[in-house]
């Protein structure tokens, strides 16, 4: 059965906009899906990228059209872009995601896709306690992993990174099919990560 190793942040607002595509994708294809969270500005520092707010105002203002056009395609609405958004801590979700993958029993996809919506669609807070918990119930999780998980969760958010770098990856969403280490970066690339599938 083939592999896709999936590598996101909760922060990504093009994570978001690839809404369930790469779940559409990996059940077209009998694939499953290896969820993990990482620290998308500690990656950019190991990985010779530029964080956000040290990028010139003409990238910024670039990205924000492109996100209003890619908000309008696939029909995701987009609450705020992230030129007018304070970010929240992304490590108590992606910490809850963590803790919940090795707990299983639940929807991991579901969970991943709830935090991004909170975050863009919803405008919330994905670093309060309360909401990480209502997320963890709803995808059908022990609510308690939100404090229970922290350690386990903080632990492989590090060993995350460390993967992430150590086979290729220097932005999010990144998408490896695990057989043949074919990397797609981008949700636009979801396709192409569809076609390889195909051709296997």
């Amino acid at each position: 059965m083939p592999q896709i190793d999936y590598f996101f942040s909760v922060l990504s607002p093009w994570a978001y906009l690839a809404g369930n595509r790469l779940e559409e994708i990996a059940a077209k294809h009998g694939a499953t899906v290896d969820y993990n969270p990482l620290d998308i500005m500690t990656l950019l520092d190991r990985t010779g990228g530029i964080r956000p707010v040290a990028r010139h105002p003409n990238r910024l203002a670039y990205r924000d059209q492109e996100l209003v056009r890619w908000s309008a395609l696939t029909g995701r609405p987009l609450k705020v872009l992230p030129s007018q958004k304070t970010a929240p801590n992304p490590a108590p979700a992606s910490y809850a995601i963590l803790a919940a993958k090795q707990a299983g029993g639940g929807d991991l996809g579901g969970l991943v896709q709830s935090f991004l919506a909170a975050n863009w669609a919803e405008n919330l807070d994905i670093a309060d306690e309360a909401l990480i918990r209502e997320k963890l119930t709803l995808a059908g999780f022990d609510p308690d992993l939100a404090t229970t998980g922290l350690f386990i969760g903080a632990m492989a958010y590090e060993r995350v990174l460390d993967e992430a770098v150590q086979r290729g990856v220097f932005g999010v969403p990144f998408y490896i099919a695990r057989d043949t280490d074919q990397r797609f970066w981008g949700q636009d690339r979801l396709d192409l990560l569809d076609a390889h599938l195909g051709a296997q």
